[in-house]
């Protein structure tokens, strides 16, 4: 049996906000909240802030946000400046550039503590992808201390085809022959690849469906390829979290979860970094799961569901 009721996969939660959070600069982000039943009075769960991926949009996830919510977690998301309904840093918004991913972490740094403030804990703190990279960057470097972390399929090495080394080199040099901010490719998720798009991130053609149907209904939000420059600060930034001395004091509890098979990002990246983390826990899948595993069909999918339900349940009880 689905974990949720397939309705939300193409519907707002009728009581969900869909609002904007300013950052220090002005700048506009577009935030999502749904509260739990009764957690006003404080008799809720607690609160997830679910962070997405390079290019994604919270919409993809309303299916698994109505799991949680159904068991009384009040959840949250951000879009990241530059994707989704947060605005774009290039001149083509098809594009998703930034010129350095400190960008992204200060917005996080001042909206934590504010979105920590105003919900009811336990407060999880959630990454997919590009998220699961910056959520730990933003434990690693103290600015977010939840109770407790779940890494999806994250970014902490990008998959490329001659080496992570070769690769940034590459994009450097790409990156300077030309206007930093033009697109590194024409579409799909990655370059020179004979897989289609769909089949990079999930096995579930209903699901992979979902997101078109976001697409279409709400064009403004849809985001393509990544810049050069994002390209290079993206290499270069887990590069730098691989080698971190910190990862070794996190202490939050993290589970992370990996797919094997991930074309996308680099899983040996990602299980090896969890062997530097003092409180990590690790569920993997192999060939059945693609790059979005909350978005897999149902067996990977509800697994992943489960392994997340039963660490919460053991890090972070209800209050």
């Amino acid at each position: 049996m689905p974990f949720a009721p397939a309705h939300y996969r193409r519907e707002i939660p009728a009581d969900a906000a869909i609002t904007s959070w300013r950052a220090p600069d002005g700048w506009a982000l577009r935030r999502f909240d749904w509260p739990a039943t009764g957690a006003a009075s404080g008799s809720g769960r607690g609160s997830i802030l679910f962070q997405t991926g390079r290019g994604d949009i919270f919409e993809k996830y309303l299916e698994t946000f109505a799991h949680w919510h159904d068991a009384g977690w009040s959840v949250s998301a951000l879009d990241w400046r530059g994707q989704g309904g947060s605005g774009r840093l290039s001149p083509d918004p098809h594009v998703g550039h930034v010129e350095d991913f400190a960008t992204y972490i200060a917005d996080f740094a001042a909206f934590w503590p504010a979105w920590a403030a105003a919900t009811p804990g336990p407060h999880v703190l959630m990454g997919h992808s590009m998220g699961g990279h910056l959520v730990l960057r933003a434990m690693t470097e103290g600015v977010a201390t939840p109770n407790a972390a779940v890494l999806i399929a994250p970014m902490l090495g990008l998959h490329s085809p001659v080496g992570a080394r070769a690769g940034e080199r590459l994009a450097r040099i790409v990156s300077g022959l030309g206007n930093p901010a033009r697109a590194a490719w024409k579409g799909n998720e990655r370059p020179a690849t004979t897989s289609t798009r769909e089949s990079l991130l999930t096995h579930d053609a209903d699901r992979y469906a979902d997101e078109i149907y976001w697409q279409q209904t709400k064009p403004e939000i849809v985001l393509g390829p990544p810049s050069w420059k994002w390209l290079v600060e993206g290499f270069a930034s887990t590069r730098i979290q691989r080698a971190d001395p910190r990862l070794a004091q996190m202490r939050v509890p993290t589970l992370m979860i990996v797919a094997d098979a991930d074309q996308l990002v680099d899983p040996k990246a990602a299980l090896s970094v969890a062997s530097k983390l003092p409180a990590a826990e690790v569920v993997r899948f192999g060939n059945e799961s693609a790059h979005e595993i909350l978005r897999e069909a149902d067996g990977v999918r509800d697994e992943a569901l489960a392994a997340i339900d039963r660490f919460l349940a053991s890090q972070a009880p209800p209050r």
